[in-house]
């Protein structure tokens, strides 16, 4: 669904052409494709933004609220990590890709495989765990005792398709107490600073991209940054991150993979390792590497999940036995502190 007859050429050409996908329809903006759903109902959505008569934000919304359907949003909107792009992901978007205003065609030919990626996660999506997280959650008991002032302790969480709901969930139930965490979310490049911003207004915990240096803190949430890696080092006592360009590692910069082992170097049993929803194999490596060198490891469970690609490969493993549901993650990450 794309007002531009060159975005709609290029992927429907590109779906039809890979095996197991079939291009229902293309259309230009969300009326024509109402009338066409009426006559057959798709798998998966890719969808624009901005088009004529109802914009994609407004068609997402009543998609949710009446019968919903796995939706990839397709947009040069959300190109700068815009509140359009956020606004796409709370409404129940389960992932987003960045398409350029200059060089649609060689953008949408050349990088092919990570939009057929985005429509295969989101066809495995389980829609009843990507709906808007509800505005009050119980909140997670504060540490008893003065707050927790050294690094001894970090978690590291890692997650993909999914994560985004999912990491707003726990986020946002955590107590300011909370020991310091760094995360991995697959993301475009320049979105996950809005994304940051967005959860620091809602939680206890300040919420930021990380940058180069940083340390790792109590009460603080390090972001990997959409196109870089993140891993973590050891300085003294205090535990920094270091963000850095490279290539792509388990398919994926920002990876898991990547953290993890960072983590199983410098901290070993000081930290502990958290797999959430995602598709394919990324973390699963680098959680093993965590447990065995000592660090306490969990994945989500498969009712829990979007998609139990990431979780069921690190169980395949053996890099975890403990598969938990994601509402039993904020509480085990404050288990860290006891």
């Amino acid at each position: 669904m794309d007002d531009s007859a060159v975005v709609r050429q290029v992927l429907t050409g590109l779906f039809n052409d890979t095996p197991g996908f079939s291009v229902l329809a293309a259309v230009s903006d969300p009326v024509f494709a109402e009338q066409r759903m009426q006559q057959s109902w798709p798998d998966v959505i890719v969808l624009d933004v901005e088009m004529p008569r109802m914009d994609g934000i407004t068609f997402l919304k009543q998609l949710m609220a009446k019968r919903p359907v796995p939706v990839v949003i397709c947009s040069s909107l959300t190109e700068s990590g815009s509140a359009t792009a956020m606004e796409a992901m709370a409404a129940g978007a389960v992932s987003i890709v960045t398409k350029p205003k200059l060089g649609l065609k060689k953008f949408l030919e050349d990088d092919s495989g990570d939009i057929l990626q985005a429509v295969r996660g989101a066809a495995q999506a389980r829609l009843s765990n990507i709906m808007p997280v509800p505005e009050r959650l119980p909140v997670v008991p504060q540490a008893t005792g003065a707050m927790v002032t050294t690094t001894d302790r970090v978690v590291v969480i890692g997650t993909s398709t999914g994560g985004t709901q999912a990491l707003e969930r726990i986020f946002r139930v955590l107590p300011a107490t909370a020991p310091g965490i760094a995360v991995v979310q697959h993301m475009p490049e320049r979105f996950t600073a809005q994304f940051a911003e967005r959860l620091d207004k809602l939680c206890a915990m300040r919420v930021k991209e990380a940058e180069d240096g940083d340390r790792i803190l109590p009460g603080q949430v390090l972001i990997a940054p959409g196109g870089r890696h993140l891993r973590m080092l050891r300085s003294g006592a205090q535990y920094r991150v270091e963000v850095f360009d490279g290539p792509l590692v388990s398919r994926h910069r920002p990876s898991v993979d990547v953290l993890f082992r960072s983590a199983a170097r410098w901290a070993g049993r000081n930290a502990t390792g958290i797999l959430l929803t995602g598709m394919g194999d990324d973390g699963a490596r680098g959680l093993k590497e965590m447990r065995d060198a000592g660090a306490r490891t969990l994945v989500q469970d498969e009712a829990s999940s979007v998609v139990f690609g990431m979780p069921k490969e690190a169980l395949a493993m053996g890099a975890s036995d403990r598969a938990i549901p994601l509402d039993a993650v904020p509480a085990e990450i404050m288990r860290v502190l006891v």
